[in-house]
């Protein structure tokens, strides 16, 4: 079986997804998303918690290749031993301890959540993804960032940051409604960054797909290896799916966002570093300004 790892395992699940009956997609969603729960529980318990029969989970192993549900399970079991413990355990104690209905316990349930999602980034983002997103971006004629609803905040601070180290970059914003006229601009050579989360903006999905046909790059930053999203990346950070939560967090997209504007500073400092300064421009440098020999030659 070629499935030895989870990385593999979830490659495996995205690669199958868009052709799984509608109960097997769920099933797929939830064993990305809850990991844990799959590691742990009973084959009973799994299926309560997915909302399916047993039996479906079974048919989902074995339409992924394994001979039953308890061959698939150690996968995500050696995931969990590989992993350090869990700040959701830490949370829903911290749940249980304090009333839900005060202003003081929402802002600790936002910010124990927000440490246990950024620690699952931390543990989840792997070096290859971070250093080919930046070699795409860093080498980019033109940098085009797309978002909207929820997700638009992190196509703003993108936009920003990235242009205050004066790289060409164009935030379509949309206004007007006019989305699809501003993607008319894009070309061979740039690049299309895409942000969506559950429930996936439809426009975002569409020019993600008119970009990868047109041959142009395109760095995706979603929620799950299933994401819509996803056939048409180039790179591809899926950030996993909190659909437990009433509010989704933009703390995991901004840190990343962050952490990618900072290293590709970091990537152009040294590329430019090692650039040897032409002929050309050593000849340019020696040639005074033309300004300076009029007031020579007067």
């Amino acid at each position: 079986m070629s499935i030895v790892d989870f990385e593999s395992l979830k490659s495996e699940i995205t690669k199958q997804y868009p052709g799984l009956s509608r109960q097997l997609q769920d099933i797929a969603r939830f064993t990305l998303d809850s990991p844990q729960e799959m590691a742990l529980d009973t084959v009973a318990t799994a299926a309560a918690k997915a909302g399916v029969q047993p039996s479906a989970m079974v048919r989902f192993a074995q339409a992924l290749g394994f001979g039953g549900f308890s061959e698939m399970q150690q996968i995500f079991r050696d995931q969990l031993v590989q992993r350090s413990s869990s700040y959701r355990d830490r949370i829903e104690r911290l749940r249980q301890e304090h009333a839900k209905d005060s202003p003081s316990a929402v802002l600790r349930e936002f910010v124990n959540e927000s440490i246990a999602n950024l620690n699952h980034l931390g543990d989840h983002i792997t070096v290859k993804t971070l250093e080919d997103a930046i070699n795409v971006i860093a080498g980019a004629d033109r940098i085009h960032v797309l978002a909207q609803r929820r997700a638009f905040p992190v196509a703003c601070y993108l936009t920003y940051a990235l242009s205050q180290m004066e790289l060409p970059v164009s935030l379509m914003d949309g206004v007007g409604g006019m989305v699809r006229d501003q993607a008319l601009g894009i070309r061979e050579g740039d690049v299309l960054i895409a942000v969506s989360f559950r429930n996936y903006s439809p426009d975002v999905i569409a020019l993600a797909a008119e970009c990868k046909k047109r041959g142009v790059a395109v760095i995706v930053i979603t929620d799950s290896t299933v994401s819509p999203l996803q056939r048409y990346a180039t790179v591809a950070f899926d950030l996993g799916d909190h659909g437990d939560q009433p509010f989704r967090s933009l703390v995991e997209p901004m840190c990343l966002a962050q952490s990618l504007v900072v290293s590709i500073g970091y990537h152009l400092a040294k590329t430019s570093a090692k650039k040897p300064v032409s002929a050309a421009r050593k000849v340019a440098s020696k040639v005074p300004p033309k300004s300076a020999s009029k007031r020579r030659s007067s």
